[in-house]
C-alpha cells in the first residue's frame, strides 16, 4: 500500500478540522458551502471552502479514501506542489462548470417567468426569503421549477469534484492498473472502470435529473463531471507538451 505523502497528509488533515468545525459549528455552511453566485450568501472565498465541507461521515469518509488512495500515488510521482496545483484546479473547475450549469437552468426559467409579466427583484426576494410563487409552477414544467429553484437555494459542498481529477488523472497514468471495487468480485482496469463509472452515474444522473425511482440523490453531478473534464485537460495538455514528466517539489 503507498505509503501517504506529505501534501494529501496535509489536505486530509483540513478536511478533517473542517468537517469536525462544521458539525459542531452549523451554521459554518452558511459561509463555507458554495452558493450560486446570485444569490446573497455567496461570497468570494466559497469557491474554495466548498471543498473541504461535507455533509456527512460517509460523504466524507468515501471522499478521503478516494484522495488517500489515488492522491498519494499521483503526489509520489509529480511531487506536492504539482498535484496541490493540479488537486485544486479540478476543484475549482468543478465549481465553474456547476455554476455554468445551474446559471443556464436559472436563466432559461427566469426568463419564461419575466416574459409572463414577473419581475425579477419580486422573484428574487421570494427567493431569498425561502418561498415561492405557486403561479410559479403553473408556467414552469416540473422540470424547469426543480432546476431553478435548486440552482438558486441549492448550496455545493465536498471534495468530490477535485477526487474525480484525480480519478482521471490516475487512468491517464496507469491505464492497466486494476481497481477492486466494493461489491465487484473481480478487479476492473481503471481505464474502464472510471469512464463507465462516470457515464453512468454521473452522466446519467446528470441528464436526467438527480433522482432515480423517486429519490433524490442531493448530489452534485455536475461538478462531478466538471473536475473530471478539467482533470481531462489538464492532463491532456501536460501529456502533449511532454509535462506531465516534470515534477514540482
Amino acid at each position: 500500500m503507498m505509503k501517504i505523502t506529505p501534501v494529501v497528509k496535509q489536505l486530509l488533515i483540513i478536511n478533517i478540522i473542517f468537517f469536525i468545525g462544521s458539525q459542531l459549528v452549523p451554521v459554518s455552511y452558511e459561509y463555507l458551502a458554495l452558493f450560486f453566485p446570485e444569490n446573497p450568501g455567496f461570497k468570494f472565498w466559497q469557491p474554495i471552502t466548498h471543498m473541504f465541507m461535507h455533509g456527512g461521515f460517509a460523504h466524507i469518509a468515501f471522499n478521503m479514501f478516494a484522495l488517500y488512495s489515488f492522491g498519494s500515488t499521483l503526489e509520489h510521482f509529480w511531487g506536492g506542489k504539482k498535484f496541490l496545483f493540479f488537486y485544486i484546479s479540478c476543484g475549482l473547475g468543478a465549481a465553474l462548470v456547476n455554476f455554468a450549469v445551474n446559471y443556464y437552468f436559472y436563466q432559461d426559467s427566469l426568463n419564461i417567468l419575466l416574459a409572463n409579466g414577473f419581475n425579477k427583484t419580486d422573484i428574487l426576494s421570494l427567493l431569498n426569503e425561502g418561498k415561492i410563487d405557486t403561479r410559479w409552477q403553473q408556467i414552469l414544467t416540473v422540470s424547469e421549477f426543480k432546476h431553478f429553484t435548486e440552482a438558486y437555494l441549492g448550496t455545493v459542498i465536498g471534495a468530490s469534484g477535485a477526487v474525480y481529477g484525480l480519478l482521471i488523472a490516475f487512468t491517464f497514468m496507469f491505464p492497466n492498473a486494476e481497481l477492486g471495487i466494493m461489491f465487484i468480485p473481480i478487479p476492473i482496469k481503471a481505464k474502464y472502470f472510471v469512464p463507465v463509472y462516470m457515464l453512468l452515474f454521473d452522466g446519467f444522473f446528470g441528464i436526467f435529473g438527480s433522482s432515480f425511482m423517486g429519490i433524490e440523490s442531493g448530489i452534485a453531478h455536475y461538478a462531478h463531471i466538471g473536475g473530471a473534464l478539467f482533470g481531462f485537460l489538464i492532463m491532456w495538455y501536460w501529456k502533449k507538451n511532454q509535462f506531465n514528466n516534470n515534477r514540482w517539489n
